[in-house]
């Protein structure tokens, strides 16, 4: 099979029909082998019915349908498991992305030879509220996770190689992050496609405030598991080492100013009376504390099912 499109959605009854014809009309004229997989993530409306209606009529849909809503990031992980093309397309079911793209989507990654090709929506019709901290989130994005070519990280028409979404594991909200994801897991030749956007034409926009705060937080979250996940005690014993030093040091020069008053026959006062005894005696606690933390990290590590799962392209 050439290509797998999986659509996520929730509430989208209105557009799910209009999408379905225009990718279709799409795969039809450029003859692909296909399937098109939707995602129902705990809809409230009709979606389900609606997706229902076109796999009686259309043998190339596929459906799965949460019980509940879990968010965007399930919905792909579950639509990755069941993907059998060679090539897999992400897409919004909003008709803010193109299918019209798909064609040379296709071809960056079976003739160009990209892992990963991640759209970029350069011109955008999404209010400033969104576009605003997409920009801000974005430069973050591309600061933290090495991939400085790539403008849009959230962008939902994306390609893969098949290869791609079967050796990554896209959990909680870390859809945002599937390029980093895929540059962690060693597929390191990632791209990028000025794709068409349109306006919203059914429903209203998921995006918040909240959207944006956790996406800071996934991000950071990603970053420190992908780099101390595997030696906790690289962050924890290092923290911890330098705050039970500084400590030390302070305790020190304390005391030997208290034994130079001793000997100088200068007034003095007890130690226990010094604020800086307490903050030098904190440090040295919550470095103990940090060297601990390390150390049960590296127990934790040591005894993970996956520490010695890794990716392996070719064997003869």
């Amino acid at each position: 099979m050439d290509i797998s499109v999986i659509v996520p959605l929730y509430n989208e009854e209105e557009s799910l029909p209009e999408l379905h014809a225009w990718i279709k009309r799409v795969m039809d004229a450029n003859h692909f082998s296909y399937e098109i997989i939707f995602v129902n993530d705990g809809s409230t409306d009709g979606s389900w019915k609606v997706i229902e209606a076109l796999s009686q009529k259309n043998k190339e849909v596929k459906g799965v349908k949460f019980r509940r809503n879990y968010g965007k990031s399930p919905a792909l992980f579950c639509g990755f498991e069941r993907a059998e093309g060679d090539v897999v397309i992400t897409m919004d079911a909003d008709l803010q992305d193109s299918p019209d793209e798909i064609p040379e989507l296709y071809r960056m990654i079976t003739v160009d030879g990209y892992d990963l090709v991640s759209g970029w929506k350069q011109k955008r019709y999404d209010p400033l509220s969104k576009t605003i901290p997409t920009k801000l989130f974005n430069a973050t994005a591309r600061a933290v996770s090495g991939i400085h070519n790539l403008h849009d990280f959230n962008c939902g028409l994306k390609a893969y190689r098949k290869d791609v979404v079967k050796n990554i594991e896209v959990y909680g909200e870390m859809h945002r992050y599937i390029p980093y994801l895929a540059k962690n897991a060693g597929f390191n030749k990632i791209g990028e496609k000025i794709v068409h956007h349109q306006a919203r034409k059914y429903g209203k926009t998921k995006f918040g405030l909240h959207r944006f705060v956790n996406g800071y937080l996934d991000l950071l979250t990603l970053w420190f598991l992908s780099t101390f996940g595997i030696k906790p005690m690289h962050i924890f014993g290092f923290l911890g080492s330098i705050m039970f030093i500084l400590g030390f040091i302070a305790v020190a020069i304390i005391g030997v100013n208290k034994l130079y008053d001793l000997y100088s026959g200068n007034p003095y006062r007890l130690i226990t009376d010094s604020p800086y005894f307490y903050l030098a005696l904190t440090t040295m606690i919550i470095g103990t504390q940090l060297f601990l933390a390390g150390f049960i990290g590296e127990l934790i590590a040591r005894n993970a099912p996956e520490r010695n799962k890794y990716q392996i392209e070719k064997e003869l």
